[in-house]
Parts: structure tokens; sequence; C-alpha cells
């Protein structure tokens, strides 16, 4: 998040997307959002996913700010409750060998 103007700016980067100041740093934000879009995946190459095709990618708009997207998935089991606009939140999946992804499901 920018210090000089406040804008969350995603992916990080060196200067801010609103201001161009240099004064960026990590801030936590609240882990709710809406569905921005989405898609089912079907595709089985997708490094440490492999088994789990298809499943839904999602783009989550953060509730923090307009446009501040963060790209996702969500289970095929949630399928039908899918929708543009669906409310959701995040939780952190523990995929072994030290790694945990942020996922969210729909709330």
């Amino acid at each position: 998040r920018c210090g000089a103007c406040g804008y969350y700016n995603h992916p990080p980067r060196p200067f801010c997307d609103a201001c161009s100041a240099q004064d960026l740093r990590f801030e936590p934000v609240s882990g709710r959002g809406l569905v921005y879009t989405f898609t089912v995946m079907h595709q089985r190459d997708v490094a440490g996913f492999e088994d789990d095709a298809p499943f839904i990618n999602i783009v989550v708009e953060l509730g923090e700010q307009p446009k501040l997207l963060m790209v996702s998935n969500l289970p095929i089991a949630q399928r039908a409750r899918v929708s543009i606009g669906a409310p959701v939140e995040v939780y952190f999946e523990d995929r072994g060998a030290g790694i945990v992804v942020p996922q969210f499901r729909i709330v």
C-alpha cells in the first residue's frame, strides 16, 4: 500500500500506480471481496493443481478498493454457487512441502 496516497497496489511493484510514489509497504487486508469474473479450468498441467482439475479460476475484487484484483480458485464443488458478484472470503490451504496458498470460499 502506498504510504503517500493510501492506494493498494497488487501485484507488488516499486512505484505506486496512482501517484508514482516509492513509499510502498505490505499491509494486511480483510480477505473479503466479490467474484469479479471466473472460468472453469479443465487443464491438468497447472503446477501444483494437476489432480484438482477441473476447478474454478476466479478473479476476486478485494473489498478494500475498486479494481484491487487477486487471482485464485474455488473447488469444482462450488460450481453451482459461483457467480459474478458472489461474496467470498480467504482461507489458507496447506499444499504440503511448506507451501501455503490463499484460497477463497463463497460466503
